[in-house]
């Protein structure tokens, strides 16, 4: 077991690791927890029972996030012509011309979103191996692949914390709902947004306990574990 520090230890002296906490009183914790020089992200771990080996049991979806992720979102938009114009009106931070495709098969990959017209789409898929395992691949289903009327949408949408979930291979969701600097009042009403969108992509096909756990975390920090039936409330 790799040795702790001695901040990190403090910050788990705090954490009850046999009692679930309810959201205000996760969200309290968390903010006391931050054991970092720099502003810690907070997260949350979804534990589902899903098993994703199927494909009628997959979960993956996006949601706005009311008061955002609290970190400037760096865009890049794979656009030609008078879409690269309306996406560079909208905000994006990038328009992946062929050169900057170029240094994105050279493994460059400075930008946070990407974002694609359905016409970019053949030279987009010759990506798919870099952008792919980062979480950066353009994908109709997650949202981010829009034609030239709407980017404007998505890209605000984008800066202003648009988050994208999805469950792995081991049936966990992780995302992020802001900072440990947020107030609580915003944490939680982060949380519940999340929450409320996870609950909404529950597959058809599953059976049985959807979210059987939630854990609350940041960046370094002991993991705090929910009430269920209180969040999910």
């Amino acid at each position: 077991m790799a040795k702790r520090g001695r901040k990190y230890l403090e910050a788990a002296a705090k954490v009850d690791r046999n009692r679930y906490y309810t959201r205000a009183e996760a969200v309290k914790l968390i903010k006391e927890t931050a054991v970092t020089k720099f502003d810690p992200t907070v997260e949350v771990h979804f534990r589902l029972g899903v098993d994703p080996r199927h494909a009628d049991q997959q979960v993956r979806d996006v949601v706005v996030l009311p008061h955002g992720l609290g970190k400037t979102v760096r865009i890049l938009v794979f656009a030609e012509g008078e879409d690269a114009r309306l996406a560079e009106e909208a905000g994006a931070d990038i328009i992946a011309d062929d050169e900057v495709i170029k240094k994105i098969q050279g493994g460059w990959v400075d930008f946070d979103v990407a974002i694609a017209t359905p016409a970019m789409m053949g030279k987009v898929g010759r990506l798919g191996r870099i952008l792919g395992p980062r979480g950066l691949m353009p994908n109709p289903r997650a949202g981010t692949v829009a034609p030239g009327p709407d980017l404007g949408n998505l890209i605000r949408e984008s800066k202003a914390g648009r988050v994208e979930f999805r469950v792995d291979r081991t049936a966990n969701v992780h995302a992020p709902i802001g900072k440990a600097s947020f107030s609580e009042q915003q944490l939680l009403e982060n949380l519940q947004t999340l929450i409320e969108a996870v609950k909404r992509a529950r597959p058809a096909a599953a059976k049985g306990t959807y979210i059987r756990r939630i854990t609350l975390a940041n960046t370094m920090g002991p993991g705090i574990r929910l009430d269920t039936t209180e969040a999910l409330q």
